[in-house]
Parts: structure tokens; sequence; C-alpha cells
């Protein structure tokens, strides 16, 4: 059973074989109907554009990887509350503070933000949980030194902006 994005390039697939058969039947030499071919193989190009990033999932026309930390899964980690405000659950009795001020959290955010999602995973594994480069090779199905460059590189990211902040 086909799932959506196969539907979807199914359809501008279509979609495009229909613009460019009336491209075909118009005439390049009527100035009105020249206008109408550039604006249908425009929208054909399109179309293309869309059906290669559906079929990839990659934006087309970028290279070395520049697309892999976009700009969707940085405004999906800002607009996630990784570290949710416990300050009005907390009893006025216990008098206890959050363990993090906003400002931290903010801190926080923009240092696991500035990981690739995968260094993101194996690093908050290892040490938000706990878990040993093996278990986290399992978990994630990759090899331990996989695991283990990751979490360097996100050392070092965490090194680097803690150094400039």
């Amino acid at each position: 059973m086909p799932n959506w994005a196969d539907k979807l390039i199914q359809e501008y697939s279509d979609g495009k074989r229909q613009l460019l058969k009336a491209s075909k039947n118009l005439d390049k030499k009527n100035l009105v109907e020249s206008e109408y071919k550039t604006m249908i193989n425009s929208m054909a190009e399109d179309m293309d554009f869309v059906i290669e990033w559906l079929e990839t999932g990659r934006q087309p026309g970028t290279y070395r990887g520049v697309d892999k930390k976009s700009v969707y899964q940085i405004r999906s980690l800002e607009s996630m509350d990784l570290i949710p405000d416990i300050e009005e659950q907390l009893d006025d009795v216990n008098e206890r503070k959050p363990l993090m001020t906003k400002e931290e959290k903010n801190i926080l955010q923009d240092i696991l933000s500035s990981f690739f999602r995968r260094e993101r995973q194996c690093y908050l594994l290892n040490v938000a949980q706990g878990m040993s480069w093996v278990a986290i090779a399992n978990e994630l199905g990759i090899s331990k030194s996989s695991v283990q460059t990751h979490i360097k590189r996100a050392r070092n990211k965490d090194k680097r902006i803690n150094e400039v902040g």
C-alpha cells in the first residue's frame, strides 16, 4: 500500500505529464502561446523539484549535506519544550527552586540545537540516561565506534559553545 509520499509523487508526475503535453501543443511563434509555454515549462520544473525532494527526502541541489541540519529540525527543537518548567508544580511549603533557570534552559537548548540529530541522541542517552556506548549502539542500531564518534563530536561542540559563551 503506497504511503502519502508515494501518492504525492504519483500526483505530481501525472500533473507534470499533463503540463508537458499542454506545452507541446502550444505554438512558439504566437506571442501569447509562447508566454504560456514558458509559464508551463517553469511549472513543470517546479514539479520536478518537488518530485525529487519527495523521492530522496532531501532538498535537491544541496551539496555536502548542508541540509542535514535543516531549519525544520532547528525550529522543532526550539518549539519543543525539552525541559519543562516545573516552577508552577512546586508547593510553596517546600520552597524548592527549579533545578535550572530559564536562562540555563535557553543555553542548554542552544547547545542541543547545535548537534546533529544522531549526536543529540547519543549524547543525551549517554549523559542524561547514563547508558553505555554499547547499550546506545544496540538501542540505535549503529556501531559502538559510531556512538563514540557522535558523543565525542557533541562534547567538542559543547566545549566550543561554553568557551564562547
